[in-house]
């Protein structure tokens, strides 16, 4: 496990958030289409007061997961009685129906146009979608993904924030951003999903809050090798802070509101990934800067790494649009040019000095 990553116990003890009965007042129906880690620490704190459907595409792991009543993307969480899982999506979208419904979408940007795919022609309720980062080829954001497949008569939008799930599937508080353009879909949200442990606040701007959970999986694995070559507190928070000016930068120049990115979903979403021992894509920056080729520390972390592929997206979008980024450059160089870490930073130190607010 690389230096500084979490170790997570075997058994953890959830805390408790008042239960509400599927069949109270204010319940809602809601489906999470993904078993990942994110999708199911977002179903276990919902289960809580809705009634919660799980889908995940592999009938085997969801009929171990029923059976065990765990994840095995979150080994010592025990999912809520009330929850129910499976792997007939056409369940899974019936059951997504009612006044009020919600059909969550918690696939990884790779995944989200496969799984639209499936939905094109379909009644759908209102849709939210979890996943961050740019479409690696195409470098639409979900929101464009989701207009693309399904067309922009489908109310949506996208849930975002600092948030690890660990820490949600055990009940911690946590505070998170609901961007759409569609204040319904946004009212609806807000009503059915703040409450219990989870704050939930309101935004139109869907581009801003989906750049900044995008742009900051990168600039985290710049910041896990920064403190895996040692390189210390100063050189984090430096990296941190230009971080933000990068995404501000990108945002911006995409159409998103400079004040998202001092909000939860812009600068609230980085510090947590750039330092939190739980974030994935600065354990891939702390793999890297042991040495370990890429395709060891993706194996070793055994999830996701949105920072990764997004890299690679965001240097091309940003070089489209003239947008200077040298922090995602850097980091796109260490991952898909073969230049080392101890040189990306060389580089970084070495440009020429500028306004800080250029």
């Amino acid at each position: 496990m690389p230096a500084g990553a979490a170790t997570i116990p075997e058994v953890h003890t959830n805390m408790p958030v008042a239960p509400v009965s599927p069949g109270a007042a204010g319940a809602r129906r809601v489906t999470v289409l993904g078993a990942g880690a994110w999708g199911s620490a977002v179903a276990m704190a919902f289960a809580a007061r809705h009634d919660v459907l799980l889908w995940g595409r592999n009938g085997a792991t969801m009929q171990a997961m029923a059976a065990r009543r765990e994840s095995p993307y979150l080994p010592g969480f025990a999912l809520p009685p009330a929850l129910a899982v499976g792997a007939d999506f056409e369940a899974a979208l019936a059951h997504a129906d009612g006044p009020g419904a919600l059909l969550i979408a918690a696939c990884p940007v790779a995944g989200l146009r496969p799984l639209l795919q499936q939905l094109r022609g379909r009644a759908i309720p209102n849709l939210v979608w979890l996943c961050k980062g740019f479409e690696d080829g195409s470098g639409l954001l979900p929101h464009q993904i989701v207009a693309a497949v399904l067309g922009d008569a489908v109310p949506g939008g996208a849930l975002s924030g600092p948030s690890f799930a660990q820490e949600v599937a055990r009940g911690l508080p946590c505070a998170l951003t609901i961007a759409s353009r569609s204040a319904p879909l946004r009212d609806s949200v807000v009503a059915a999903l703040h409450g219990g442990n989870i704050r939930v606040y309101a935004s139109e701007d869907v581009v801003g809050v989906e750049v900044g959970g995008a742009v900051k999986n990168i600039l985290a694995i710049a910041t896990g090798v920064a403190d895996g070559l040692g390189l210390g507190l100063n050189a984090r928070a430096a990296l941190i802070t230009r971080g933000l000016a990068e995404i501000t930068r990108l945002g911006t120049a995409l159409g998103g509101q400079t004040e998202t990115f001092m909000g939860l979903t812009g600068i609230g979403d980085l510090i947590l990934t750039c330092t939190g021992d739980l974030s994935r894509n600065r354990r891939v920056g702390l793999g890297l800067a042991q040495g370990k080729p890429l395709d060891a520390v993706i194996a070793e972390l055994g999830h996701v790494a949105e920072g990764v592929p997004c890299a690679r997206a965001v240097r091309a979008l940003a070089r489209t649009l003239g947008v200077d980024m040298p922090i995602t450059n850097a980091v796109a160089g260490v991952l898909f040019d073969g230049d080392l870490p101890a040189d990306m930073v060389q580089r970084l130190l070495a440009r020429d000095p500028r306004d800080e607010a250029a």
